[in-house]
């Protein structure tokens, strides 16, 4: 590898400092070997973290000179991959500073942490961290070229995640992201929405996290299979999402059960063009002629 620090230098946010790694190191290969690229960037090493209750840590000094890396030794690789991009970013984004100093430790919480638009200092750091990992591990225009041509589906997530040896969550999440079409997707547990990935042009989800997912939902089907996508479902829009007053639109939700009481549910949102609105179908109807297109 070529990087160094210095390249990196005038790079402040996650968005930066991935495009200038991803400049310089043009052949970086899938899955990003992450260990490898730390250490290029002056991180000595990475070792187990014993302290419980946290997915990862990094020590280092007040100039941030060089830095270890600390990880949960029972995390999967996925997670483990992700962690280590974790903490490297708080390493490289140098407007973050830890709580204690020369340390930061990292629950599970933190890595659950997406939204950068908030006031919370601490927040903000683990979100921007996140941020940083999910684009260094999941690079856009990889994902772009890798992404299956056709319509969206849950089934494309584990492929996503072992092409680039992440979680499943971060891949959802990449993928929602970076899908053309208008896509979310939400993270269930134990029936409750705990958070949801979308797209850039998705609208507000107004099903409040915290609370259980909509009784309309396909996510309550009875034919339900572990890791396995779900056929595809319409459902009304004002179950999900807040739409503009005024405008139509279909939704179509698919379920991708998990162990533990996870489970990834997608939203695939149509946007009826101006032309559409006078559409006299049923929404089964519109929903039965989709289908034959996708066929």
């Amino acid at each position: 590898m070529k990087i160094s620090r210095i390249d990196l230098a005038d790079t402040g946010s996650p968005m930066g400092l991935v495009t200038k790694i991803l400049s310089i190191e043009k052949d970086l290969p899938i899955p990003v070997p992450i260990e490898e690229l730390a250490k290029q960037l002056d991180i000595e090493k990475i070792a187990p973290l014993e302290t419980e209750g946290f997915e990862g840590g990094l020590v280092t000094d007040d100039a941030r000179s060089t830095g270890f890396i600390l990880v949960n030794r029972a995390a999967p690789s996925g997670r483990r991959r992700f962690t280590i991009g974790h903490e490297l970013g708080h390493f490289l984004i140098v407007s973050h500073n830890p709580v204690e100093p020369g340390k930061f430790l990292c629950s599970r919480a933190d890595m659950a942490k997406w939204s950068t638009d908030q006031g919370d200092r601490y927040a903000r750091m683990e979100a921007e961290a996140n941020e940083f990992s999910g684009l260094l591990l999941i690079p856009p225009p990889s994902l772009r070229k890798f992404i299956p041509k056709g319509d969206p589906t849950l089934a494309h997530i584990p492929l996503v995640a072992k092409h680039f040896d992440v979680s499943k969550e971060a891949a959802a999440r990449a993928y929602a992201r970076y899908h053309p079409e208008q896509l979310a997707i939400v993270v269930i547990k134990d029936g409750i929405v705990r958070r949801a990935h979308k797209g850039p042009t998705f609208p507000w989800i107004s099903a409040a996290y915290g609370k259980s997912v909509p009784r309309a939902s396909s996510f309550y089907a009875k034919d339900l299979r572990q890791r396995m996508a779900s056929e595809l479902s319409s459902i009304i829009p004002e179950h999900w999402v807040d739409l503009k007053e005024g405008q139509r639109a279909e939704l179509f939700e698919q379920v991708y059960p998990q162990q533990e009481g996870y489970a990834l549910l997608m939203l695939w949102l149509e946007i009826e063009e101006a032309e559409e609105a006078d559409d006299d179908r049923t929404s089964a109807q519109r929903f039965k002629d989709q289908q034959a297109r996708w066929r």
